[in-house]
């Protein structure tokens, strides 16, 4: 013999908010009720009134809130299999209840009828208590222990289940990622109950308020973060002369500067990173750099919805698909556990979408010489293309650079040479998984900075550098590695000839 389940919302304060039905059920001494937390106005009544079975033991001896829940089911389910029994829930059973949720599906499968009468929410008190209307205004309800990442805050929000101090410090330092210290939230405590509290409070604030098991936190809506910057970059093309003038073409010069500028930035990190000891002064560089590069693809995709072509949203779910498809490993049933699986997936893949006859089509050709020589043997590589191992690519280095000797006299033959022995410099790069393009700033800066300290040990002894013999501006140079010595890698070139290796 089985009985039935009634899942029953309590409400958000006593039991003199529940409706008449709700009531009599409730104390109905025929059925075996079941309270998810007897730390509840509504449950605490109850328990006076009649015999009540708490699930707050559960939560002391399960793993995680997962545990808890399914804890929770089978006490209903058992209970439920020989007599009517009422499982009942803080708030309304359709609102943050997960297992309620899992209940209701768990009931079906083993054929207990069951039924639920929702119960009212806190989140209609809580929009009378901060003067919001959810239609108008628009609303989002987040749990304060699982908040998405990236965090929308175009909405007001009510972040609910704040239920001590340390959830509280989680949701300021998540709130603090994009909204200054100063901004203003409201707490709300045992809203229904006539000691309830509504306390404004600033997020510096938050992580010193006073939580309990029915705090919710809410806060007004702001244009920050991802959003807030689509937002910015609208209202800016409408208000300000500058951005109301850009084109596409107008804007170009900015994305090739802010991406090399994006390039710089990452140079400045470890070759590990984010491995390793990584200094945070570079990471706070690439931050604003990567923010100026992203404002210009922000950019440039409002002006094609100006278009009527496609807007920022679409281009953001346009890579998402693309990233699935050719991840099918991830996203699908094949097999693949090695990186050039995965590389040579993702070539095919690639092909079929763009319909190629060859794998050097599409290669762009105004692309740097150093990242087009790596593009393409990175594609070539991935149909087996490649030398085993770097050994025989350290030889062909050599043997370029050997021929490049004996030519170096033909303009036109020294061209072709060289030519050779930078793409094999390149695809040595490749091999030693270290960027040329960096490897070559690197040097760049090092070359610099130790240039700079020749000049000025020069100029510290009254003399030019036109008026210096090679022989005195070699020592000049190594002074000036002696004094910028750092845990980089040494370059080994030197002005004098005959101290340079072939």
């Amino acid at each position: 013999m089985t009985g039935r389940i009634t899942i029953i919302g309590l409400g958000p304060a006593g039991l003199d908010r529940l409706p008449r039905a709700d009531l009599d059920h409730l104390v109905d001494p025929a059925t075996t009720l079941i309270v998810r937390t007897g730390e509840h106005p509504a449950a605490s009544d109850l328990a006076e009134l009649r015999s009540v079975v708490s699930c707050d033991d559960l939560y002391e001896v399960a793993d995680d809130f997962d545990g808890v829940y399914d804890a929770i089911v089978d006490r209903v389910i058992t209970a439920a299999r020989t007599r009517p029994v009422i499982y009942a829930v803080p708030g309304s059973a359709v609102v943050g209840e997960r297992a309620a949720t899992r209940l209701v599906a768990e009931a079906a499968r083993e054929g207990i009828p069951c039924v639920v009468t929702p119960g009212e929410s806190f989140i209609d008190l809580a929009c009378v208590a901060v003067g919001i209307d959810p239609i108008a205004d628009g609303l989002q309800i987040l749990d304060a222990r699982a908040l998405p990442d990236p965090l929308p805050l175009h909405l007001p929000s009510l972040i609910a289940q704040i239920d001590m101090p340390l959830v509280a410090g989680d949701v300021a330092l998540a709130l603090g990622r994009v909204l200054p210290d100063s901004f203003t939230v409201t707490m709300l405590d045992r809203v229904g109950d006539d000691d309830a509290t509504v306390t404004e409070m600033t997020i510096a604030d938050l992580p010193r308020a006073d939580t309990g098991p029915r705090s919710t936190l809410f806060v007004p809506a702001a244009d920050v973060g991802w959003l807030g910057l689509v937002a910015t970059n609208r209202m800016l093309r409408k208000e300000c002369p500058w951005d109301a003038k850009q084109t596409h073409h107008t804007l170009v010069g900015h994305l090739i500067e802010e991406t090399y500028e994006t390039v710089d930035a990452i140079s400045g990190l470890p070759a590990d990173a984010p491995a390793g000891d990584v200094d945070l002064r570079d990471y706070l560089l690439l931050e604003e750099e990567l923010g100026d590069l992203l404002l210009q693809i922000v950019f440039h995709a409002g002006l094609a919805a100006e278009a009527g072509a496609f807007d920022v949203e679409e281009v953001a779910e346009g890579i998402r698909r693309k990233i699935v498809n050719r991840h099918p490993h991830v996203f699908g049933d094949v097999v693949a556990t090695e990186v050039g699986e995965v590389l040579a997936n993702w070539e095919e893949l690639k092909n079929t979408e763009k319909g190629r006859a060859s794998l050097m089509d599409d290669v762009p050709v105004a692309l740097p010489g150093i990242a087009r020589a790596d593009k393409i043997q990175r594609r070539v590589a991935s149909v087996g293309f490649d030398w085993p191992d770097d050994e025989p690519v350290f030889a062909k280095v050599a043997e370029e650079l050997e021929e490049l000797r004996d030519v170096r006299n033909d303009r036109d033959l020294a061209t072709a040479e060289l030519g050779d022995l930078l793409f094999a410099v390149v695809n040595l790069a490749r091999h030693l998984d270290v960027d040329p393009e960096i490897a070559l700033s690197r040097a760049n800066d090092t070359f610099g900075a130790r240039f700079r300290v020749v000049e000025r040990l020069a100029g510290e002894g009254g003399k030019r550098l036109r008026d210096l013999n090679l022989a005195e501006l070699d020592h000049l140079w190594e002074m000036s590695k002696n004094e910028l010595s750092t845990t980089e890698t040494d370059s080994s070139f030197s002005l004098n000839p005959e101290r340079n290796d072939p």
